[in-house]
């Protein structure tokens, strides 16, 4: 791999079932499980000529997920320069510069750069949290913006979302369960059909607290599948087998 500068507050975290490494940095942005779980649950098709755009990019780590999947190029959306450089060095880092670009846009414009109607796969791990003037909110602004939506609420991303896809072309979101009546509300409103829904568990016994949707832009109403959960720990506080894989492999 490259060898590639970092900054005082970052380091390299691995995520061994694919060995890709990934800046991190806890002051700035550091991605979770949630992101992990949505690049497994994404179905890239893997042509070369396959276009796909993550939105809310953070540090890259999703479309990073998803490059050994897919041989077609992935384009890495995010508003913030310092997650946006992150991005790109993570990028240079696994030596897949060929494959991964990074936009540092706003996402409300990246319709300028990026043809509308012209991206086979959207992928977007949003932030889940209404910008409402009472809420308490992280005095950290990176991460502020990263959680709550204070630059693009729901409506505008799955506008931009349905923008960039073709028709019959997929989007792929992870979300909290409490948000889905705004989600299939505003999915109606710009042509876009749940197709498929898994739920997360913390633990057998608990209730959902992710959501993992694919939708398909013009796709027919109806139809939509549940997949069985993921279970994220087991009783004993262990990951669970599917989460233990994904993060460390076999």
């Amino acid at each position: 791999m490259t060898t590639v500068a970092l900054k005082a507050d970052e380091r390299i975290d691995q995520l061994y079932s694919k060995t890709i490494q990934i800046i991190q940095s806890p002051t700035v942005f550091s991605f979770s499980l949630d992101a992990v779980l949505l690049g497994a649950f994404a179905q890239v098709p893997k042509a070369a000529k396959t276009r796909t755009v993550d939105l809310c990019a953070g540090n890259g780590a999703v479309g990073l997920f998803v490059s050994s999947t897919t041989r077609g190029h992935i384009t890495e959306v995010e508003l913030q320069p310092r997650l946006a450089d992150m991005a790109q060095r993570s990028i240079q880092l696994n030596d897949l510069d060929d494959q991964l670009s990074v936009l540092n846009v706003d996402l409300l414009t990246v319709t300028e750069t990026i043809p509308k109607d012209s991206v086979d796969v959207v992928l977007c791990n949003p932030p889940y949290f209404k910008d409402q003037p009472a809420s308490q909110k992280n005095p950290n602004p990176h991460l502020a913006i990263a959680r709550h939506e204070i630059t693009a609420n729901l409506a505008q991303i799955m506008a931009v979302t349905s923008d960039l896809l073709k028709m019959n072309g997929k989007a792929y979101f992870v979300h909290r369960p409490e948000r889905l009546d705004d989600l299939f509300r505003t999915m109606a409103q710009h042509r876009l059909a749940p197709k498929r829904l898994r739920f997360v568990h913390p633990k057998a016994d608990r209730e959902a607290n992710m959501v993992l949707i694919e939708m398909i832009k013009d796709g027919k109403p109806n139809g939509v599948r549940v997949l069985p959960p993921v279970i994220v720990y087991q009783a004993d506080g262990s990951y669970g087998e599917e989460v233990h894989q994904l993060l460390y492999g076999n």
